[in-house]
């Protein structure tokens, strides 16, 4: 009886370990995002995304126009994600991912709804750079920039494109207006 005990609670824990070790669909790494890796192809996405509704600005019906860009919307709901693509071929990678939906998090916790501190506190800022009406902060370690418009900086550094910021002079409650995954 007590083999047998033993039995079931390591049946039990094996099963607690392989449920906690599955791959989380909202993961962010330096190389993925969910089920999206440097190596996804743009005819890929609709097996990766089957449950969820796809807008492909690159099908043959819509290769007039320029943009290139997949919108992934969940089912009936709200936006996840935009995919870039290199070029508009469909054996093209994906380059460029924005995140939309914040179940989409960093292995550090970091979404599109985290502040400044929260990401400053996770990852090395490696560099700020200032445009007209946004800064974009630049994470090389997950390769990715964040956008944060510069309403939420102090007056003198909300104005002017050459504005130098420094990590600093952005405010630890400064909002991420864009999350962007660049490979």
């Amino acid at each position: 009886m007590q083999h047998f005990k033993t039995l079931i609670a390591s049946l039990i824990l094996s099963l607690f370990i392989v449920s906690c070790t599955g791959d989380d669909p909202y993961k962010i790494t330096a190389t993925s995002v969910g089920p999206l890796t440097q190596k996804t192809q743009a005819s890929e996405i609709k097996t990766l995304f089957n449950n969820d509704s796809i807008t492909d600005k690159n099908s043959s019906a819509n290769r007039q126009n320029d943009s290139g860009i997949i919108a992934i919307y969940e089912k009936g709901g709200d936006k996840l994600l935009s995919l870039i693509p290199a070029t508009k071929a469909d054996t093209a990678m994906i380059k460029t991912i924005q995140i939309f939906d914040p179940r989409y998090k960093t292995e550090k916790g970091i979404s599109i709804k985290s502040t400044f501190k929260d990401l400053q506190g996770a990852y090395t800022i490696d560099k700020v750079e200032s445009l007209l009406s946004t800064i974009i902060v630049f994470v090389n370690e997950i390769n990715a920039y964040f956008t944060i418009d510069k309403k939420e900086l102090s007056g003198e550094l909300q104005f002017g494109p050459g504005t130098k910021v420094e990590p600093a002079q952005i405010p630890d409650n400064a909002k991420i207006k864009y999350f962007m995954i660049g490979w």
